[in-house]
């Protein structure tokens, strides 16, 4: 009974993690899922310190999003982003489904960032809100009416029994429905479509 716990609790984690990866619904290598590698890396940047100006990085393209004055944005090098967000709680690796490389997936309180490789640069793919503890630069956080979401973005929506899209700059910006209740918001890249 243990071992069978140990082993469903084991698949669940996987497939939690490979659900925030962004990297489709095959999973083709178990060999190659993600690792944790927080420990692993050499070289990190230490966070900005307090009082200390912090980056904003800009660029981006459509819908972007706002954390402690950090300007997040699809399409951009993940590089300076995560320099001005400091330390993350966790960093996961594996082969990008988008192009040849490595992508990444960093872990910040009530978000996460996925990055795909470009070359030598790491793009950032997907933004996604997890929790109310972050919003939109419009107002928007898990706690907000699909009511809500309306009257911020407009009428110009896509929408299924699940989600609304938002479509802006070749990126799209979706609320994820569960019931009544927005369960995530997600800032997807149109290379990661």
């Amino acid at each position: 009974m243990k071992k069978r716990f140990l082993t469903v609790l084991l698949t669940m984690s996987m497939i939690a993690v490979l659900g925030l990866t962004g990297c489709g619904k095959d999973s083709k290598d178990e060999e190659n899922e993600v690792q944790n590698s927080t420990e692993d890396q050499d070289g990190a940047e230490a966070p900005a310190e307090s009082g200390e100006e912090k980056p904003a990085a800009s660029g981006g393209k459509g819908y972007v999003f706002e954390n402690d004055g950090i300007t997040i944005g699809v399409d951009v090098d993940m590089a300076p982003i995560a320099d001005a967000l400091g330390e993350p709680k966790s960093i996961f690796e594996e082969p990008s489904c988008a192009a040849q490389g490595t992508a990444y997936l960093y872990t910040y309180p009530g978000f996460t960032v996925n990055t795909y490789p470009d070359g030598e640069t790491n793009l950032v793919g997907y933004i996604t809100l997890k929790d109310d503890t972050v919003a939109t630069p419009e107002g928007i956080d898990l706690s907000s009416t699909r009511e809500d979401v309306i009257a911020a973005y407009g009428e110009d929506y896509a929408e299924d029994d699940k989600k609304i899209s938002y479509e802006k700059d070749g990126m799209t910006l979706n609320f994820i429905f569960s019931g009544e209740d927005i369960a995530s918001i997600e800032y997807v890249s149109s290379v990661m479509n």
